[in-house]
């Protein structure tokens, strides 16, 4: 009996005992990183990067370019979970030098403070993009505010404060409705505040003085806030009566006197617990407490008034009802079947003064045959009142607008031209729509963009044709030709010639292994074509015409390689501030106003223009992720040796084998130089940069001997205009 229970009780206990040791094993290999010191590689790569930035202080203890661990060893103001880095907290250390360019591979980081530093120059755009606090307070930083700050959707505490930032803060601020409190005192910040501050629904701290700011301060005045200052402004207008208990106002223009009504149908100014947050009161009163207290004491007398307003609205729509039911069924049918039937004067004050929920359902019915007519996507986000005045307009814009120089098509012919858009025939792909190669019956093949329902709300829907009109009026040898246009049951396209060769960005960038490499020759030219179609746009057409999206691929190649740029007049159909931030996020050839405000001018499109001339200088892409992270932006790696000759002689194309005259090279690098400056009023008018070129093709000895021959530059192609450059 002894014998038997003892193994198994000396088992037991060394099942028990190895147990507790596999326990122990796993602690030790699979605890946090402060035991084992295995921090994140890609947040030990960012913070090593981070330290030489800060030309290597000796007061952050612990950290190293070169060995010791982030996490593991306790690097000073680091705070790591797990193995990840969530906190940064270096303020009032001194430092200097700059954040570096890769804090944007912190992912888990939630608190940033570098406050009170001697940092300067301009705040990164590469920040942590999942932070909750940022403190850059203190730090002599100028230059813009970085738009990618307003893309921090969980940011909670913005401080800026005390810094030379410039310029306007008109970007939007609809993504940040988590922020409580916004520091941007003693800056140099200009311009209005911008409507999208009305979505900083959690605002309780607001700190905007002594800045430059302009405008009323409306925009703030149904935010929950709690102490605001914008004492030491050029702020205008009437305080809200909501504010002026709260606000530190010294130092602006505020008007005297009485404040004029507010528009009809604003919301009156809330008493008692003013502006409370989102969930505080409202939330509540499904619930105890005093949600349902206010409810039971002023339930009669609400309900009595919602009843009366009932009443009276539907005894007036019983009325307008009975009239209109004078029409017989017959006669409404026929109002359905009509595209455009506008109501006469008498029924639109009617349906204006009356907006009960009935009368709304009515006239939707009554419409819905006009409605479908167009594209449904668009249309149903469009209210009753907005579809019944717009189409008045209309009629007159017909009558007034010009001439259109394009042929009409019908869906029917492009559908057989394009094979019904199939993919085999589909040639590109943008933001405004895809472009589909179209063979016709007599041989002719042009190229049809099939505009995105998306990118063409209602009042732009139905200016097609005046967009339309406007494109045709175009002609000049480097812009794309408009051939006709299609608007045809809710679809909208536009038909242009078409150019074998592709675009610039195929040829520098997605060229196989048989194509030969465009010359320098080639590269000047098409540089010289695109600047002078520019100069078109700009300069010639009047109004001028803000191209909104030049870039590599709306630049068109003919057989003779000669640069056609598309798109042209097509800007209307970036619609606002927010998409034109989106339009071309991330692709490196918007301007840093544009980044920063959304707004486009003609140097928007100069800029661009310069990075396109980086690109025919090097080869590379505008961004490119895939190189190491101080060369992924060109303009930012390439301007700082556009001036340096041996720099210059390395950034060229590899392609190019060292064939171009080094003259030349440095005469187009002054001018991609002078038109990617920072600020929009140093960068020069095309005019400007197509006599530059001139001047560079005049002066440079192009010998055959330099660019060997020019029908390297495409397999396909042959370039009969070579001696314009060898002279």
């Amino acid at each position: 009996m002894w014998e038997v229970t003892l193994p198994l009780f000396v088992l037991a206990r060394t099942e028990k005992m190895v147990v507790l040791l596999l326990i122990g094993i796993g602690i030790l290999l699979c605890g946090p990183s402060s035991i084992n010191g295995a921090t994140d590689p890609s947040d030990d790569s960012a913070l090593r990067a981070m330290y030489s930035s800060l030309n290597s202080p000796s007061q952050l203890t612990k950290w190293s370019q070169a060995g010791g661990d982030p996490c593991g060893d306790s690097w000073k103001g680091i705070t790591c979970s797990g193995s990840s880095v969530t906190e940064i907290k270096l303020s009032s250390l001194g430092l200097s030098g700059s954040l570096g360019y890769q804090l944007s591979s912190l992912k888990s980081l939630t608190n940033l403070d570098m406050s009170n530093n001697n940092l300067g120059n301009q705040i990164n755009e590469q920040l942590p993009p999942n932070l909750q606090q940022l403190n850059l307070a203190g730090n002599s930083f100028n230059g813009y505010i970085p738009f990618s700050i307003c893309q921090m959707t969980s940011l909670k505490y913005l401080n800026l404060g005390h810094n030379q930032l410039q310029g306007s803060v008109n970007y939007m601020f609809g993504q940040l409705s988590a922020l409580s409190t916004l520091d941007l005192s003693f800056n140099s910040l200009t311009g209005d505040l911008p409507q999208s501050f009305s979505s900083l629904t959690n605002m309780t701290d607001m700190y905007l003085q002594n800045n430059q700011f302009t405008g009323t301060i409306d925009v703030l005045a149904n935010l929950p806030l709690e102490n605001l200052n914008v004492e030491n402004n050029h702020f205008s207008g009437w305080i809200p009566e909501q504010l002026k208990n709260i606000i530190l106002q010294n130092g602006n223009s505020w008007n005297s006197g009485p404040a004029p009504p507010p528009p009809p149908g604003t919301p009156p100014a809330s008493n008692g617990n003013r502006n409370p947050k989102p969930g505080s009161n409202n939330s509540q009163s499904g619930g105890g407490g005093s949600g349902s207290k206010k409810s039971g004491i002023g339930g009669g007398g609400v309900a009595g008034i919602v009843i009366s307003i009932l009443v009276v609205g539907a005894i007036v729509a019983f009325f307008i009802l009975k009239r209109r039911s004078r029409r017989s069924s017959m006669d409404i049918e026929k109002l359905d079947n009509q595209p455009f039937a506008p109501l006469n004067s008498h029924e639109v004050q009617e349906m204006k003064s009356i907006q009960t929920s009935s009368i709304i359902n009515t006239k939707t019915f009554e419409t819905s045959a006009s409605i479908n007519l167009r594209p449904p996507p668009i249309d149903r986000h469009k209210s009753f009142d907005e579809d019944d005045f717009s189409r008045k307009p209309i009629v007159a814009k017909k009558v007034n607008r010009a001439p259109i120089n394009a042929i009409s098509y019908s869906i029917a012919d492009l559908q057989m031209a394009t094979g019904s858009f199939s993919m085999e025939n589909l040639i590109g792909e943008g933001s405004i729509g895809c472009v589909y190669r179209a063979q016709f019956d007599d041989g002719k093949v042009l190229a049809v963009k099939k505009i995105n329902s998306s990118v063409l709300p209602n009042h732009l829907s139905e200016d097609f044709m005046d967009i339309v009109s406007d494109i045709s009026r175009l002609h000049h040898p480097n812009v794309t030709e408009l051939v006709g246009y299609c608007s045809e049951h809710g679809q909208h396209l536009l038909v242009y010639e078409f150019h074998k060769n592709g675009s610039l960005h195929d040829l520098l960038h997605l060229s196989d292994e048989d194509s030969k490499p465009l010359t320098w020759n080639t590269r000047v030219k098409i540089a010289l074509g695109t600047a002078r179609a520019l100069e078109y746009l700009h300069e010639v057409c009047s109004p001028s015409v803000v191209h909104k999206n030049f870039k590599s691929d709306n630049i068109l190649l003919d057989m003779e390689l000669n640069p056609h740029l598309s798109d042209s007049g097509l800007a209307s159909f970036v619609l606002d501030a927010n998409q034109a931030l989106n339009h071309n996020a991330g692709s490196g050839y918007s301007a840093p106003e544009v980044a920063m405000s959304g707004q486009y001018t003609i140097k928007s499109d100069v800029y661009s223009f310069g990075v396109v001339m980086l690109e025919l200088l090097t080869g590379r892409k505008p961004f490119d992720s895939s190189r190491p992270r101080t060369e992924q932006s060109l303009v930012r790696w390439a301007t700082p040796q556009l001036h340096d000759i041996d720099a210059l002689a390395k950034m060229v194309d590899p392609a190019l084998k060292g064939l171009y005259p080094v003259k030349s090279l440095s005469r187009f690098a002054d001018v991609i130089a002078l038109c990617v400056q920072l600020e929009p009023e140093f960068r020069p008018p095309m005019s400007e940069v197509v006599q530059a070129l001139v001047r560079l093709v005049q002066r440079a000895n192009m010998s055959k001997r330099t660019f060997g021959n020019e029908q390297s530059a495409s397999p396909r192609t042959h370039n009969p205009d070579a001696h314009e450059y060898t002279q």
